[in-house]
């Protein structure tokens, strides 16, 4: 794994964190929920932003404490609240970037930014909303990273700004196989066409960890009446949900009620769907439903 963490827990008066996710090499992992819900608490601990209170951090296989100077410059990151200072121009970052990265290509960071409209001459405070995105992230790849650690990269952008920065992420993976990206969004069409596993958290803990593939091939959404709701089939059923009309119910199993109930409505999942029902349903009708997904989605 290029990158683990195992139980990383992080108490405040009002919120506890309680994290464990991996990012394997050549993949990007999402990590999803609600505001609030802790992906950024996430973050900050993978970085050294914040001080944990328990749990394990590894990187490149070591713990977070143990890398060298080499391992930290094979990591890019985006967060929310950074950025560069508003006088300098492109320039000018240029020269910041190759102070603190020996790997730093100055050619390939200028012809990126050239490429996606920066310009080089003009000072930051001058750019858009969707320009300094697309900056943050051109400068996170410009060095050779490994790793790039993006939390909510796309916040605040129009969809055009949005694909810009997407069109990015995926031209930096396909130039190394080995590379990973762990990214965070609330905006879930962008992780659906990015992302190859998803993590969703919620109230500081993790409530899901599925494939990109699976959650939007295999999961459903059941709309069921009191009479229709009662006669199913609850084994296969991870979250249910009490509406004006009856019932709505989550599964990792569409096919089987499709097939063995025809005059139900089995909705195709969606990540705002799963999100919804996780956060807002109870697993007390649904048995032991979650050891239907597998050991490997119990355990990180």
């Amino acid at each position: 794994m290029i990158l683990a963490l195992d139980h990383v827990e992080k108490h405040y008066g009002h919120f506890s964190l309680d994290a464990s996710l991996a990012v394997r090499e050549g993949c990007v992992t999402g990590l999803i929920g609600q505001n609030g819900a802790g992906k950024s608490t996430t973050f900050k601990a993978i970085l050294g932003l914040i001080f944990e209170d328990g749990g394990r951090v590894e990187i490149f296989g070591k713990p977070k404490k143990e890398l060298s100077l080499t391992d930290r410059e094979k990591i890019g990151v985006v967060l929310g609240e950074s950025g560069f200072n508003e006088e300098l121009t492109i320039r000018q970052v240029a020269g910041i970037l190759r102070g603190f990265y020996r790997k730093f290509d100055r050619e390939r960071f200028l012809s990126q930014c050239r490429k996606y409209q920066l310009p080089q001459d003009r000072r930051l405070k001058e750019f858009s909303t969707g320009m300094k995105a697309r900056l943050k992230v051109v400068a996170a790849t410009s060095y050779g990273a490994q790793l790039l650690i993006l939390d909510e990269p796309t916040a605040g952008l129009d969809v055009v700004a949005r694909d810009a920065v997407l069109d990015l992420l995926r031209a930096y993976m396909e130039e190394d196989a080995d590379r990973s990206i762990l990214i965070s969004s609330h905006i879930s069409g962008d992780l659906e066409g990015l992302c190859d596993d998803l993590y969703m958290i919620h109230e500081g803990k993790m409530l899901l960890h599925e494939d990109t593939d699976v959650l939007l091939g295999s999961y459903g959404i059941i709309k069921a009446d009191e009479n229709q709701y009662r006669q199913l089939d609850k084994e296969y059923l991870l979250r249910a949900k009490h509406t004006g009309f009856g019932w709505e119910c989550l599964t990792a199993h569409r096919d089987f009620y499709m097939e063995n109930y025809p005059n139900l409505v089995v909705e195709k999942g969606t990540i705002d769907g799963v999100i919804t029902l996780m956060t807002g349903g109870t697993d007390a009708p649904c048995g032991d439903a979650f050891k239907a997904m597998g050991p490997e989605r119990e355990e990180v």
